[in-house]
């Protein structure tokens, strides 16, 4: 008797994650991208108050529903929110995402202060949704490549670190330049990224310290409530002994387009980031023993939209609320600490 076997039924295709895409500016529209090209997930409806950013995006998925709030794209069933909108509005949106069971991508600052940053983290605990906030520089070749130098020991003992970051242009939106809406200035906009990379790299050893000083055309800032800083300095103490100081600003008088870079040093060499010939795009990355130096990592570096894309990936393969995602709240207190707050 001739046996017959039953045909194994075809694995069922699986779902991509739907996402929401609630800002697609310049910013939101390049994340966007990133997002999409992974092919992991799809864009299942976009809003935006311009009518004319959101048929742009569009364009990229022509099958995106055109929305106008966040209600519509939470009311269209999305498993995620990309969100790319004012820094005011970040911790309300997140909140209002993850409490209807979105997964959400934020832009930076993720709050205004640690009490915003907190409130979130809160809700996507509860929600156990994962959570992540585009601090890109993280995905630099350069910074990778550092950060496991420094994590191997090569370096010794970390006592000394340096960032900068200055724009010789500065926002061109009006609702960066109010304190109300945007939280604060170059350090809420750039100094974000400096304190992250220097924690980050560290591992978040805790921080026993923190002073800034903060000026606005060229004068301290004082206790002005309608003005933000253009230009700050300040000092981290960390509980490890080291001190990283970090620099940032908007339209500072420097030369060129942007200043920027992260110098490690420790007793047994040191490596640093920095950027090529005024580019805000192009880094090399260096290790240095003594006086002679070699070279880590070099451009070309697809980095732009690295953090989108790790997000996305992610929540495709089933992550769920992550405790690292505590480290947000890290940041956002010495932030507040620069802002005497």
């Amino acid at each position: 008797m001739t046996q017959v076997l039953a045909e194994t039924p075809p694995e069922a295709p699986l779902t991509r994650p739907r996402l929401g895409f609630l800002g697609v500016g310049w910013i939101g529209r390049h994340r966007m991208k990133a997002i999409l090209e992974t092919g992991a997930v799809e864009a299942a409806a976009i809003a935006d108050p311009s009518p004319e950013m959101a048929a742009e995006a569009g364009r990229l998925a022509p099958d995106a529903k055109l929305v106008s709030t966040l209600d519509d794209l939470l009311d269209a069933g999305v498993d995620g929110v990309v969100i790319a909108t004012p820094s005011a509005m970040h911790a309300e949106q997140s909140i209002q995402s993850l409490e209807r069971g979105a997964a959400v991508f934020c832009q930076k600052p993720l709050g205004r202060t640690a009490a915003e940053v907190r409130a979130v983290l809160d809700a996507a605990r509860a929600a156990d949704r994962l959570l992540g906030v585009d601090l890109s520089y993280r995905f630099t070749e350069g910074m990778r490549r550092i950060r496991e130098v420094v994590r191997s020991g090569e370096l010794g003992r970390v006592y000394a670190v340096d960032l900068v970051f200055h724009n010789a242009y500065g926002p061109d939106k009006r609702w960066f330049y109010d304190p109300a809406l945007s939280g604060g200035g170059c350090v809420m906009d750039l100094g974000v990224h400096l304190v992250d990379l220097a924690l980050w790299t560290l591992d978040f050893p805790a921080v026993s310290g923190v002073s800034g000083k903060l000026f606005a055309g060229g004068e301290p800032l004082g206790k002005r409530p309608d003005r933000v800083e253009d230009y700050a300095v300040a000092t981290m103490e960390l509980e490890t002994g080291a001190t990283v100081r970090l620099a940032c600003s908007w339209r500072l008088q420097a030369g060129c387009d942007a200043m920027i870079s992260a110098a490690f040093y420790g007793t047994d060499g040191g490596a640093a980031l920095r950027n090529v010939d005024g580019s805000f795009y192009d880094f090399i990355a260096e290790r240095y023993h003594g006086t002679a130096g070699e070279m880590l990592a070099t451009p070309p570096d697809a980095w732009f939209g690295r953090a989108a894309a790790d997000w996305a990936t992610r929540l495709a393969g089933g992550e769920r609320f992550a405790p690292t995602a505590e480290r947000l709240v890290e940041v956002a207190r010495v932030l507040d600490q620069i802002y005497g707050r």
